[in-house]
């Protein structure tokens, strides 16, 4: 068991309640939630592993791979749809070679979208790790990827 967890552990109660932060701070710490976390938030909060997976995969925010190096996220809120959200989408999956919610073999990019980013005049956007790239075409999906597939 990594460090980290054994720290995450011991700074909460072995019950149930304390399920969802453990995850959080896991999460956190790790990027991801590894099946052997799980397997040890379990057996700290006494409940089954069926339990703990039940609550992770309920809630939308945790993941169970690793993020890439570069986390793309494409808003999909309102203003981002109606002026080509769902376009600049399928370029950037093109050029990464991976689907919305994945992640490239080489760690490398993680490819997901996101309800809004709350940027919405500069429509469409999406966000880089944490910075905005606003109103995106094509052509700079292509040279923010540096390709020109």
């Amino acid at each position: 068991m990594p460090a980290i967890l054994t720290t995450i552990l011991s700074a909460h109660e072995g019950t149930r309640e304390a399920i969802i932060p453990i995850l959080q701070q896991v999460q956190e710490e790790l990027g991801y939630l590894p099946e052997d976390a799980m397997l040890q938030v379990a057996r700290h909060t006494h409940v089954p592993a069926s339990r703990v997976y039940g609550v992770a995969t309920f809630y939308a925010q945790f993941r169970f791979t690793p993020l890439g190096k570069t986390h793309v996220m494409v808003c999909r809120g309102t203003a981002c749809h109606v002026n080509g959200a769902r376009m600049i989408l399928e370029q950037t999956e093109e050029h990464l070679g991976i689907q919305e919610g994945e992640t490239t073999p080489d760690l490398n990019y993680s490819l997901e979208t996101v309800a809004c980013i709350g940027a919405c005049s500069l429509a469409p956007c999406a966000m880089i790790n944490s910075e905005v790239e606003a109103k995106l075409t094509t052509q700079k999906v292509k040279a923010i990827f540096g390709r020109d597939g």
